[in-house]
């Protein structure tokens, strides 16, 4: 296997676009910063590989409109997933691992405040059986966590404290669109929005964009001080049919999760029960740091929130901070996709 490594992340995270800027307009800066980072040009990325949706965009084929951030010429080697950025990133992982590149640069982008989310998420359901009903993701949600309330396994005042930890640390986050803890009486305090959830359990609706270049071997250590080494990366799925599993758990997190401890983890959780549920499976040890930067219920724009994640580890590795971080993405239903992504320092 090809030593790869996390060597730039850029990110923009809003709660609407100021002007409407396309996302061309969005993208020219971040990729702007990804090379001002690494040192890298356009001409030295090997490969592109990006993760968006025409549904949330309303039009067919509308990640071909983003490639004009790259740049008509000369020619790129390019491609896309319909699904978040992080998963971008395991094909880019994947494309360097195969010896035809060395370098690649992942991007994620997603304009949620054009339409109501909620319900055009219900379209990734079977479309046969479940998509008529128009389930909404926070409905679906909450059943999820009533289940786990009812079950034992979590409390009202878990939930609350996953939300105070997450906003209290989304003070230092410059992106986070929802910041700034109270105390777990007030968190409780507050109305209900779909029983048992309340509206901090919800990830607020966020546009925004990010992106990441990963690099091989020694064009990683020119790019990066301290690079970011994917040691492990893995990602499952559950079936999509919500009545065919457990929504307690999520044995497609068990099945993507490493061996080895970590000192940081990411966690890709837009409902605060979702953490509670990817912290056991992925038995993460109690002095590990959750989310320092906030986490989804910071701020979750569609399609690079998990990718965000794994910028946001691999910033830990960067700065010297920790040795060994985690980070997670999640797709689909009620934690129905997982991907995992180890991240370590070398010497």
């Amino acid at each position: 296997m090809r030593d790869v490594a996390v060597v730039g992340f850029a990110q923009r995270q809003m709660r609407e676009f100021d002007g409407s800027p396309t996302c061309v307009e969005l993208l020219v800066p971040i990729f702007r910063e990804c090379y001002e980072q690494t040192g890298l040009t356009r001409k030295d990325i090997g490969f592109w590989c990006s993760g968006s949706s025409d549904y949330l965009a309303g039009r067919s084929f509308s990640f071909v409109s983003a490639i004009d951030a790259i740049g008509a010429l000369p020619p790129i080697n390019e491609s896309h997933v319909e699904m978040d950025a992080a998963w971008a990133l395991y094909e880019a992982w994947l494309k360097i691992q195969t010896g035809e590149v060395d370098t690649a640069l992942v991007y994620g982008f997603g304009k949620s405040s054009a339409s109501v989310l909620r319900r055009t998420l219900a379209l990734q359901l079977d479309p046969y059986t479940m998509t008529p009903l128009w389930p909404d993701t926070v409905s679906i949600a909450a059943l999820q966590a009533r289940l786990g309330l009812d079950q034992g396994l979590w409390d009202e005042a878990a939930l609350a404290s996953v939300v105070d930890r997450s906003l209290c640390d989304a003070e230092s986050n410059e992106w986070a669109i929802r910041r700034g803890a109270s105390s777990v009486e007030d968190l409780l305090a507050r109305p209900l929005y779909a029983d048992p959830l309340r509206k901090h359990d919800i990830a607020p609706v966020s546009d925004g964009a990010a992106a990441i270049v990963l690099a091989a071997g020694d064009r990683a250590r020119d790019a990066c001080e301290r690079p970011a080494w994917i040691t492990h990366i893995s990602h499952h799925i559950d079936p999509l049919h919500l009545g065919e599993r457990d929504l307690t758990t999520s044995p497609s997190t068990r099945r993507s999760a490493p061996t080895r401890p970590v000192q940081v983890a990411e966690l890709h959780a837009p409902f605060s029960h979702q953490e509670l549920i990817l912290r056991r499976e992925l038995q993460l040890a109690d002095d590990v740091a959750i989310n320092p930067s906030g986490g989804a219920l910071a701020a979750n724009p569609m399609f690079s929130a998990g990718l965000n994640r794994i910028g946001e580890a691999a910033k830990r590795v960067w700065d010297g901070s920790a040795d060994a971080v985690l980070g997670h993405a999640t797709s689909g239903p009620a934690l129905q996709q997982n991907l995992v992504a180890l991240m370590e320092a070398r010497g």
